[in-house]
């Protein structure tokens, strides 16, 4: 959590007259990433095919497409959240404290971090508008989190809804709106560590037994990458209908995908992943 604080010591760059200083050289940091492939498959019969009255291969197009989605969704998600730059709700020192939802004093606490570690902001200010009762909108930093935590984040202090926002610019369909220096976009496919926080008690969280840990992922710009073969949206879908004969009497047939895909974090000084319960509603 002290990555990139640069400093820059005048009297090593006073230049003596008539001299020409030494020249200084830049090294280049090479991630090394191995990249994976994924995949499904799914079977449909030629009865399937001949009898039913729906059209049973375009929806297992369709789901393939949404399933490849969530599992690109999935791979991000697991490589994010396990940033090590970690804050937890409740002032513990780890996961297996956290009994508080998310607070205005952590994100700021979080905020001062990533600007003493030059992690530049994602998106620009936007400005109120003539319309009635508008709000600006400052440079902001992005943060990903289960739609459970939405009840939790509308109650923060200075909350602007999307709707408020003046130029109508969000930075995604399902953001949710601002809290000074945070955009938050949230997504049900962010799911918790369940069971993994203290012990419930009378904090009003949700959980079992023990709450279950919210990690809110906080990014600056470039702090993450991602790369497949062929292209960032690089896909390789199977269509083989029954009757082409993919098995001898060509009663089967195939709808699937594959690509190759990796995902890493390229400067975790730039990223925070905050840990929170949620509200028990």
């Amino acid at each position: 959590n002290t990555r990139n604080r640069p400093k820059a010591d005048p009297v090593a760059h006073e230049l003596t007259e008539g001299v020409t200083p030494g020249a200084d050289t830049l090294v280049p940091q090479d991630i090394t990433v191995t990249i994976k492939q994924y995949g499904c498959l799914s079977q449909l019969t030629d009865q399937t095919v001949d009898t039913y009255e729906d059209d049973v291969p375009a929806e297992m197009k369709k789901q393939c497409g949404e399933r490849i989605a969530l599992v690109r969704e999935m791979i991000r998600y697991g490589t994010l959240k396990a940033c090590t730059n970690a804050f937890y709700a409740g002032g513990g020192a780890s996961r297996a404290a956290v009994n508080a939802k998310i607070t205005l004093p952590l994100l700021r606490k979080i905020s001062r971090n990533l600007q003493a570690n030059h992690a530049k902001r994602i998106t620009g200010i936007l400005a109120p508008s003539v319309m009635v009762a508008t709000k600006p909108v400052e440079a902001s930093y992005l943060v990903f989190v289960s739609t459970d935590a939405e009840a939790d984040i509308r109650d923060l202090p200075g909350f602007t809804t999307v709707a408020e926002y003046g130029t109508r610019k969000p930075v995604s369909p399902y953001e949710l709106g601002s809290v000074e220096n945070y955009r938050f976009i949230t997504s049900p496919e962010l799911a918790p560590y369940a069971d993994a926080g203290a012990d419930i008690g009378s904090t009003g969280l949700m959980g079992t037994t023990k709450v279950d840990v919210y990690p809110f992922i906080v990014v600056g710009e470039d702090a993450w990458g991602q790369l497949s073969l062929r292209g960032s949206d690089a896909l390789d879908p199977t269509y083989i209908p029954p009757g082409q004969k993919s098995d001898p009497l060509g009663q089967r047939g195939f709808v699937g995908a594959k690509f190759y895909m990796a995902c890493t974090m390229l400067n975790e000084g730039w990223m925070a992943v905050a840990e929170a319960g949620v509200s028990a509603l």
